[in-house]
């Protein structure tokens, strides 16, 4: 069985980003971004998508930190991307529903090599701490266009911003789970993404 593994490298003016990813994972992560929330938000990704997920980044957090988790999407979505593959033989489509106590939020992923993000999120403050939410907006979109991914994130409740961001990552992390996963009654065939698959 073939490794679904890769490591990224991007280097910016601003900032400068390594990512590795193992798809076929434990759910083990190691995060060193200088942005303590983006990791919590990262490690939710790692344990309920079972992949081992690598993020080092080195960024202008002098200035705020968009630029590091704009860049932290991108280069996850490149290093998903490049550890997907051809998507031979995977199930391809992918959807979570997660609660944590008030808050709810549903995640649908459709690895079809074409960008999409459709972002219905409203947070009942702008900042967790010292995180500006905003920037989640930023990251999945950096995400989207660079793994080639139809990616809708609702948030259908919530009066907790930490809980709403946290139930997005935990769907988002399952939602790959699934999309991602070997479907043995699709081994070898290729997913199309204007046919009937």
């Amino acid at each position: 069985m073939d490794q679904r593994t890769a490591e990224i490298r991007r280097d910016t003016l601003e900032t400068q980003v390594f990512v590795q990813v193992n798809l076929d994972g434990a759910g083990t992560g190691r995060f060193e971004t200088g942005v303590p929330f983006l990791e919590h938000m990262l490690d939710q990704v790692a344990r309920h998508g079972l992949i081992d997920l690598t993020v080092k980044a080195a960024g202008d957090l002098h200035i705020d930190a968009h630029h590091t988790v704009e860049d932290v999407g991108i280069t996850l979505g490149q290093a998903i991307d490049r550890a997907v593959g051809d998507k031979r033989g995977i199930r391809r489509y992918g959807h979570s529903y997660v609660p944590l106590d008030e808050a709810l939020s549903r995640v649908v992923i459709d690895f079809s090599g074409r960008p999409g993000l459709a972002y219905d999120v409203s947070f009942p403050r702008a900042r967790i701490g010292d995180f500006d939410v905003d920037l989640l907006l930023e990251f999945f979109r950096g995400f989207v266009n660079h793994a080639k991914v139809s990616l809708h994130i609702d948030s259908l409740k919530g009066v907790n911003a930490h809980h709403v961001a946290e139930t997005i990552f935990k769907a988002f992390g399952r939602a790959m789970r699934m999309a991602l996963e070997r479907d043995e009654r699709m081994q070898g065939i290729l997913p199309s993404t204007k046919g009937a698959l």
